[in-house]
């Protein structure tokens, strides 16, 4: 037994031998290609290709990914931080099972409406829509619809364990991967020139818009039209606002959720016209080339869109919280956001309590909270107790898994930056300070520390040399160059 101890030490010592030499003379041995994901990013250090590699970098003076990459076991640098990803957090692969689609609500009554949503050109889960009836007194009724998802999906069903298990749409430049399939989504998302299952939530306003009384219900809704930012954009816009005239066959109606938006902004102590707006930026990936493309936030289509939701997503928290329904509730204080089974103030909102109710096909919680407001609004018993350890599980789930998949979508957004950067050749850049050395860049969405940032106020704006790009570390290293004036 000694001596077959001794003789598997020496073939470990022979194979760990031969891993290395191959390794230092830039060759990836056959064997680690089956382990390749497994020795990037959770190797067992004490299986022999880990302590080969492990050698071979401490030699190199390489990590391993950069060591691989030598050895041309890498695919791409963006392929190496998707599949540490897909490795953490969908280890199984990211198909969906074969699974039966669900049946559409039948029976249900109809609403008198026409509805209209309002989103990005990329966006294939259409979770709300609008209607907007304006009589002649003045007086308005918006509806807010909410696809009905729900409605088909039943607790511990198949297709809910399939939900749960991934708890939100992962969103990243280029790509998604969505938390229900896409057939399903098909099913309930709210696309034009459909009548689909809906949550209507109807508020009337009086002609001096204040909130007279709203209404919540379980029907179906006919879509009318799916419009879309980028062409929004163009009629809908603050100038449109000013002059009061939208050029579009929705403009009344545009124009009237965007008064009443403005004053429910107003009502929460949030009406800020001295406040710069941050841009965002939309990335589109093609051919494996990018386009970064600036937007500012805070134009009249956001503020619609973003006030509806707040206010949607408000009363339902209260009407959840009043017939003392469990729910997931989400609050903010002390600056620090949380879910919880109780509902408390969102004070960066200014609300006494607020849900995410208006993205059952993204988000899981929202489609918990989504069955406990169609139990209420049917008078039946909640799908969730109060005590319910499925709901308090799934949201701890979540919170960890949010968190995870924006983290990703920013570390991707960031490789793209850096992408961009290169692929255009750019030299020099201009940022803004924001702190110490830390530096916001313009035109890109990319928050940097250049150590040779003088000491400069907040704020002021400096142009910086573009210098060595790391797309596997994802760095970038700049050099001051100098203040560009006011």
């Amino acid at each position: 037994a000694a001596l077959a101890a001794l003789e598997r030490k020496r073939l470990q010592a022979e194979r760990r031998q031969h891993f290395l030499s191959e390794l230092l003379a830039g060759r990836l041995p056959e064997e680690f290609l089956p382990l390749r994901d497994r020795l990037l990013y959770r190797p067992d250090r004490n299986s022999t290709e880990a302590k080969a590699l492990e050698s071979a970098c401490e030699l190199l003076r390489l990590t391993p990914a950069k060591l691989f990459a030598r050895c041309g076991g890498l695919d791409s640098t963006y392929d190496y931080h998707l599949r540490r990803f897909l490795f953490e957090y969908f280890p199984a692969g990211t198909a969906f099972p074969d699974i039966a689609l669900p049946e559409l609500p039948q029976g249900l009554p109809h609403a008198d409406v026409a509805a209209f949503s309002i989103d990005d050109a990329a966006t294939t889960e259409i979770d709300d829509a609008f209607s907007v009836v304006i009589s002649v007194d003045g007086s308005v009724r918006v509806g807010v619809h909410i696809a009905a998802p729900a409605l088909g999906i039943s607790m511990d069903s198949e297709l809910d364990l399939v939900a749960r298990a991934r708890l939100s749409t992962v969103y990243f430049p280029g790509d998604k991967l969505t938390m229900l399939p896409r057939e399903v989504i098909e099913r309930f998302t709210l696309s034009a020139g459909r009548t689909v299952p809906a949550i209507s939530f109807y508020a009337d306003f009086s002609p001096e818009l204040e909130i007279r009384s709203t209404e919540s219900r379980v029907e179906t809704v006919w879509i009318e039209e799916n419009l879309r930012h980028d062409t929004l954009d163009g009629v809908f816009n603050e100038d449109a606002v000013e002059v009061g005239h939208v050029e579009h066959r929705l403009g009344a109606q545009l124009l009237a959720l965007y008064a009443i938006a403005s004053r429910l902004e107003t009502s929460r102590g949030r009406a800020d016209t001295q406040r710069e707006p941050r841009p965002e930026y939309s990335f589109h990936v093609e051919n494996d080339r990018v386009d970064i493309v600036e937007r500012r936030r805070g134009s009249p289509i956001d503020k619609v869109v973003s006030e509806l939701m707040i206010l949607v997503n408000t009363r339902w928290a209260q009407l959840l919280d009043q017939n003392r329904f469990a729910g997931v509730f989400r609050s903010q204080q002390d600056g620090r956001v949380k879910l919880s089974g109780v509902a408390a103030a969102h004070q960066g909102l200014g609300v006494a309590q607020y849900i995410w109710a208006s993205s059952p096909l993204r988000r899981y919680v929202d489609l918990i909270n989504q069955r406990q407001l169609v139990a209420l609004i049917r008078d039946a018993p909640p799908a969730y107790a109060r005590n319910s350890e499925a709901l308090f599980s799934s949201m701890r789930a979540f919170e960890l898994a949010y968190e995870a998949y924006a983290e990703f979508q920013r570390q991707m957004e960031r490789y793209w930056c850096l992408r961009w950067i290169e692929q255009e050749g750019v030299q020099e850049l201009s940022a803004t300070v924001i702190r110490d050395s830390l530096v916001r860049f313009e035109r890109l969405p990319l928050v940097l520390r250049v150590p040779s940032v003088p000491d400069l106020a907040s704020g002021s704006r400096v142009e910086l040399a573009v210098g060595a790009i790391d797309l596997l570390e994802l760095t970038l290293a700049c050099e001051f160059r100098q203040r560009i004036a006011a």
